[in-house]
């Protein structure tokens, strides 16, 4: 049995998983994709202490190498739920079963659809979420960023370096995205902004992604964009839906746990993007780890 086991890898788990390490505990991390969690998609971090400028994936090797230097054991599995037996928490995944006696959910956030009928057919054919990750592919060829915050520009800045034409789609008729960004963008011949604007439809041949259509907000007319593909950047949500009956979730899917990261049943606590709050960062998933761990250990031991 694990006196702890963090679902999910991110900045909140990773540092959990230090934090508990440090306190002399046994931990268990567990993530379902890719160790790291939502930093590994940004090209570039300039806000984290001590790092100067350094890439989310190279940050994110470095957290990594911690836990796995000072002992954490880690499982690629996919979390489908937890069970509280008192003392005792039963976490349940695709491949099995992991005992423990407090858990840390640190589960981030996912990125948000358009919610169009064949959009999940052509995520990884066409529909990306992530320039650093695809941008590579669309060298020299024409794409389409829609979203309008600092996300939303900071992919159509990265992309307008390789590609031959980028046209960014904002349904507000202003961008809420940093001054300097739009700057950049504005700047460079490559790059349309269209405001006032959603994506109507996907136009494809077959299997095949072509471009797609936006409707304007104020008219209703129709509109055709060609390009090769297209990078969704409208937000993100939580994955919270497994762990409702253990802990409580707001009105928009986060759980409704304050700064001391616990929820309504004792031994597990939140932490991370996935808890309700208003400023979402790396510096504040971690201040969440911290706190997590240190609550989880004092109830383990019996504090």
């Amino acid at each position: 049995m694990y006196d702890i086991v963090i679902i999910g890898s991110g900045p909140a788990g990773l540092t959990a998983a230090i934090y508990a390490l440090r306190a002399g505990k046994s931990v268990l991390i567990l993530e379902k994709s890719a160790f790291g969690g939502q930093i590994t998609y940004s090209p570039k971090i300039e806000n984290y202490p001590a790092m100067g400028q350094i890439s989310g994936n190279e940050l994110a090797d470095k957290m990594v190498e911690q836990v796995i230097e000072m002992g954490a054991d880690l499982g690629l599995e996919t979390v489908t739920g937890i069970r509280d037996e008192g003392n005792k928490k039963i976490v349940v995944t695709e491949d099995g079963e992991h005992e423990c006696k407090s858990v840390i959910i640190a589960v981030g956030v996912k990125h948000r659809r358009l919610g169009l009928p064949n959009e999940e057919d052509f995520i990884g054919e066409g529909i990306s979420f992530c320039a650093v990750c695809d941008g590579a592919f669309y060298k020299d060829q024409t794409v389409a960023v829609i979203g309008g915050g600092n996300s939303a520009l900071q992919e159509a800045v990265l992309l307008s370096e390789g590609c031959s034409k980028v046209t960014v789609v904002q349904n507000l008729d202003y961008f809420t995205g940093e001054a300097k960004l739009l700057e950049i963008l504005r700047s460079r011949s490559n790059v349309e902004l269209v405001t006032g604007s959603v994506v109507d439809s996907i136009i494809a041949d077959g299997s095949v992604f072509k471009g797609i259509n936006i409707k304007s907000v104020a008219s209703g007319e129709i509109s055709k964009i060609d390009c090769d593909g297209m990078f969704v950047a409208i937000g993100l949500e939580p994955k919270n839906e497994p762990y409702a009956h253990l802990a409580k979730l707001n009105d928009w899917g986060y759980f409704d746990s304050a700064e001391d990261c616990t929820t309504a049943t004792p031994g597990i606590y939140v932490a991370g993007d996935c808890r309700s709050k208003r400023i979402r960062q790396i510096t504040t998933a971690t201040a969440d780890g911290a706190v997590a761990a240190l609550a989880a250990c004092a109830y383990i031991d019996g504090r």
